[in-house]
């Protein structure tokens, strides 16, 4: 976990016990490298299911265009505070999180993505 390099996967959220997965795979694109995660979704108009910013504690909305979801994951993926920003916000920093996960608001409760959940990172 958390070996990842730029690029693209699939974001797999797990119910509330591990190994029971909801049976949908979301598209997910991977920020590990410094410039990545810096661009992140600036000056886009949207995303296409969600990006992962990895390692990271904490993010900002300044100069994006849309709000959006934002979870904090802790070192084995799970999911330590949801949160919905819009733009020109600042988010605090989570003492434990080291991954952030990003998507067009109001999309990650539909996915079931809240405090608690573990989610996996499929590459290939």
């Amino acid at each position: 976990m958390g070996r990842w390099l730029d690029g693209r996967g699939e974001l797999v959220v797990h119910g509330e016990k591990d190994g029971e997965r909801d049976g949908f795979a979301v598209p997910l694109e991977i920020a590990t490298s410094y410039r990545a995660r810096t661009k992140g979704l600036l000056g886009r108009d949207s995303v296409d299911g969600a990006l992962l910013l990895s390692p990271a504690g904490s993010v900002h909305t300044f100069r994006m265009r849309f709000p959006i979801d934002v979870a904090y994951l802790d070192r084995r993926l799970r999911v330590i505070a949801v949160r919905t920003m819009k733009p020109g916000r600042l988010g605090l920093p989570r003492v434990r999180s080291r991954h952030v996960l990003e998507a067009e608001a109001g999309v990650m409760e539909g996915w079931g993505v809240r405090v608690g959940v573990r989610v996996e990172v499929v590459v290939g």
